[in-house]
C-alpha cells in the first residue's frame, strides 16, 4: 500500500465513490446556478433568505496586525468580496484578531451593513459564553449578529439555550453549530436531530468527502443550511495537483483554475448553501468568487470529477 501523502485525497475520493457517498438521493442540480455572471445564491431553508454561495473565511488570513502593510491586501480582499456580490463573512474568537479585523476594515470601507456577519462561541459556561459573544459583537462593530454558531460543539447545549433566547429577542438572526473533522460527525448528527438549528458548518471537499454519507443528506432532510469549511482541506488538494496542469476536461464544468474546480464540486451538491474559503490574497479572492458563477456540476458530473481527480 502506498504511503504517499499526496495520494491520500484521491484514495478517499475513490472510497467515497465505491460507497455511493458522492451522489446520495438528491435531485439533479440546475445546469446553470447563476444568472448574468452574478454569483449564485441559495435560500436559507428556515426563512427563504438567499445567500451568495461563496462566502469568506477569516481563519489566519484576517489575524493580522493593525498596520497598513498587513491591512492593505486584506482590506482589498474585503472590498472585492463585497463588490463582487459576497455577503457571508465567518469568524471566531479562536481566530486571534480576525473578528476585530473584520470590524475595523468593514468600518473603513463603509460596507458593514452589506455583510452577513457570522461568528462563534468557543468556551465552557453560560456566563462565560455570554461574555465571549458580547466581545465578538464589539470586535465586529455590530449590534446584531446574523449568525452565531457553537464552535466545535463545545458546551453546545448550554450555549444553544442562550442563543435561542437571543434569537427570540432579536440579538441574533440565526443560530447553528460547527465542526471540522469526521470524528465528530456522530455527535454533530445527534445535535442536528434534536432540532432548532438554522445552520450547520462542516468540512467537505474532494479530499474530505465523508459528510456526504450522512450529514449532508440529514441537513437537507431537516431543512438546515450548510456552510462548508476547509474546502481545500488545508491545502491538501493543491498539494495533490502540484505539477499538474489543469486538464482540458475542467472546462466541461465551467472551471478555469484548480480552485474553481474544487469549489464547484462542492457547490454542485444541492444540500450546500455556502462555502467559505479563507484568503488574504485579493487575486485568490477573485478566483474563488468566479467559482460561484456559471453552471454547477450535476450529481453525475460530480462523480466524474471525483473519478478523474482520483485518476490524476
Amino acid at each position: 500500500m502506498s504511503h504517499d501523502p499526496v495520494s491520500r485525497p484521491r484514495r478517499r475520493c475513490l472510497a467515497a465513490l465505491a460507497g455511493g457517498a458522492l451522489l446520495g438521493g438528491f435531485p439533479l442540480a440546475r445546469a446553470d446556478d447563476s444568472v448574468g455572471g452574478q454569483i449564485a445564491s441559495r435560500p436559507i431553508p428556515t426563512t427563504g433568505e438567499r445567500l451568495p454561495v461563496i462566502g469568506l473565511g477569516t481563519y489566519r488570513s484576517f489575524d493580522i496586525a493593525d498596520t497598513e502593510t498587513e491591512s492593505a491586501p486584506v482590506r482589498e480582499v474585503l472590498r472585492r468580496f463585497v463588490d463582487g456580490g459576497g455577503r457571508l463573512v465567518d469568524s471566531s474568537p479562536m481566530y486571534g484578531r480576525s473578528e476585530a479585523t473584520v470590524g475595523r476594515l468593514a468600518h473603513e470601507l463603509g460596507v458593514g451593513d452589506r455583510l452577513f456577519h457570522a461568528s462563534k462561541v468557543w468556551i465552557r459556561g453560560r456566563h462565560e459564553g455570554i461574555d465571549q459573544m458580547a466581545r465578538s459583537f464589539a470586535r465586529m462593530r455590530i449590534e446584531r449578529m446574523d449568525l452565531m454558531q457553537v464552535h466545535n460543539l463545545l458546551d453546545a447545549d448550554t450555549h444553544l439555550e442562550t442563543l435561542r433566547a437571543w434569537k427570540r429577542e432579536g440579538r441574533i438572526r440565526y443560530l447553528g453549530v460547527t465542526h471540522y473533522h469526521a470524528g465528530a460527525y456522530d455527535e454533530l448528527a445527534a445535535t442536528l436531530e434534536r432540532g432548532g438549528l438554522d445552520f450547520v458548518q462542516l468540512n467537505y471537499s474532494l479530499a474530505e468527502p465523508e459528510a456526504d454519507r450522512r450529514l449532508l443528506p440529514l441537513a437537507a432532510d431537516l431543512g438546515i443550511a450548510v456552510i462548508v469549511n476547509r474546502p481545500f482541506a488545508k491545502g491538501a488538494l493543491f498539494r495533490a495537483v502540484r505539477g499538474y496542469a489543469l486538464p482540458p476536461w475542467a472546462a466541461d464544468y465551467g472551471a478555469t483554475t484548480w480552485a474553481q474546480l474544487f469549489l464547484k464540486f462542492i457547490l454542485g451538491h444541492p444540500a450546500v448553501t455556502c462555502v467559505i474559503p479563507a484568503t488574504g490574497n485579493p487575486e485568490h479572492l477573485v478566483d474563488n468568487l468566479a467559482a460561484g458563477t456559471g453552471r454547477m456540476p450535476d450529481p453525475s458530473e460530480r462523480k466524474q470529477i471525483a473519478a478523474r481527480f482520483a485518476d490524476l
